[in-house]
């Protein structure tokens, strides 16, 4: 899947990209067709960087109702031709789910929708889960036989439908076919199922990696074999060094993290940082500064695991480094400073915004820093990353952090953070929000109404709501 290309986040379509809650609120003043083309294009272009996570599908669900939107969009996306030739969940998965929430609304054409496609596309896994958790019995015995009829009847298809069994996520209709009064269909189903089990079993039977017994070398050269196929197995060679090197391996477990194969350094850095070894931290740095690129990023990752008090004063002198080392020791302070530390804590805020943009991974850290360490002068930069950035979860930690920093934050984005695509970005603004403004009193008490809404966001609701449903 090709990177989405976000709007500017000015635009309507931008802010709608973002799972923005001022794309809703722009959304319902614009033209009518004018929203609808936009929420179209969300859904039938996935925005997110990462689908697996970011949430869009409850908010975008949520504007059609809005704006009684129509679905011939999303109809005529599923059953396109492509979708035989791209089977990829990516292409339809956000369009299925937004179907999902719909019908969960009471939207019978979604309902509809959701089945047809089942029946005949190629993400049909997908668009059965969906109904798993919102059609009846009936509607789910009607697709026993179109499913079923995906998989032939030779070897090889009953072990694909066996897969597809196990691997299911919601398992409510395979249990439901397994008891069909169809023998045909009842008797496949309850054979893949066996299949399934019987698959589970032989694979927690045939472990593989490494057995006790083993080597210090022979964990150095399973973490070097990973290297060279491609895995990374340094974590896991290093927890199995915990539990086989002893005090005299630890000569040969220095001169590994020192000049070691790839796969032997990356293992040695990670136990001798995890260990609080003395020499951890000459060792990173020096890896640092001669190792591979793999190398360097397992002995940074290493770097911010470490908890001790020297790892910390280490930081503040390669705070201000102009390389991977410099930028975790910034995260380190922001996750474990104090707060005589918030001027080097600001100023990698600043550099990673200034030198790589509103969607840096390094800013998940330092956001979150920012807010622990109550910056208040980095409010400006966390405005900007929280307009900016493309990735709902950074705008989420975003908004926390100006919670703590922002004196304006209540009266300011917590308002529009009531209508945010993340259920934890709308249930910190429901615990901030100012409810001197009628859209708040409004939208929470529609939030608390919402069968939809997550638990812990209705429990922020009520904090603020009283028993008349009229804000305190």
């Amino acid at each position: 899947m090709f990177d989405p290309v976000i709007a500017p986040s000015g635009t309507l379509l931008g802010l709608l990209q973002r799972g923005r809650g001022d794309g809703t609120l722009h959304a319902l003043t614009a033209p009518r067709a004018e929203a609808l083309a936009a929420l179209n294009h969300c859904v039938l272009h996935d925005p997110r960087h990462d689908w697996q996570v970011e949430n869009r599908s409850l908010y975008y669900a949520r504007l059609y109702l809005d704006l009684h939107g129509e679905l011939d969009a999303i109809e005529a996306h599923l059953f396109d031709p492509e979708d035989v030739l791209d089977d990829e969940e990516s292409r339809t998965g956000l369009a299925l789910a937004v179907l999902g929430h719909l019908a969960s609304y009471g939207r019978r054409d979604a309902l509809d929708l959701l089945r047809r496609y089942a029946s005949t596309g190629s993400n049909w896994a997908w668009a059965l889960d969906e109904l798993a958790l919102r059609d009846d019995d009936a509607g789910l015995r009607a697709l026993a036989a179109p499913v079923l009829a995906r998989f032939t009847t030779d070897a090889e298809g009953e072990a694909e439908l066996a897969a597809a069994v196990r691997d299911a996520f919601e398992p409510r209709p395979w249990r439901l076919w397994a008891e069909d009064p169809r023998e045909s269909i009842a008797t496949r189903v309850r054979a893949a199922q066996e299949t399934g089990c019987f698959d589970r079993w032989q694979r927690q039977m045939r472990p593989t990696g490494p057995r006790p017994g083993w080597s210090v070398r022979a964990v150095f050269e399973w973490a070097q074999q990973g290297v060279e196929r491609g895995a990374a197995l340094h974590v896991p060679a290093a927890r199995c060094l915990v539990a086989v090197a002893g005090p005299e391996d630890r000569p040969e477990i220095l001169q590994a993290a020192k000049d070691g194969t790839d796969g032997a350094r990356c293992t040695a850095l990670r136990y001798l940082a995890d260990s609080n070894d003395a020499d951890a931290l000459n060792l990173i740095e020096a890896a640092v500064a001669d190792g591979t690129s793999t190398v360097v990023e397992a002995a940074v990752d290493a770097f911010e695991r470490m908890r001790s008090i020297a790892a910390v004063d280490r930081a503040r002198g390669w705070a201000r480094r102009p390389d991977a080392l410099g930028a975790a020791a910034g995260r380190m302070l922001a996750c474990r400073g104090g707060t005589n530390d918030s001027e080097l804590v600001l100023a990698a805020l600043r550099e990673a915004v200034r030198g790589e943009g509103p969607d840096a991974p390094t800013l998940w850290t330092l956001v979150d820093g920012t807010g622990r360490l109550g910056i208040v002068c980095a409010a400006p930069v966390l405005r900007h990353v929280y307009r900016e950035t493309a990735s709902s979860h950074l705008r989420g930690r975003a908004a926390r952090a100006l919670a703590a920093t922002d004196p304006s934050f209540a009266t300011g984005f917590a308002v529009e953070c009531l209508w945010d695509c993340e259920e934890t970005t709308r249930e910190l603004a429901a615990r901030h929000a100012e409810t001197g403004d009628a859209r708040v009193v409004e939208q929470l008490r529609r939030l608390a109404a919402d069968p939809a809404e997550e638990a812990e966001v209705q429990t922020a609701v009520r904090s603020r709501i009283g028993p008349d449903t009229a804000a305190m």
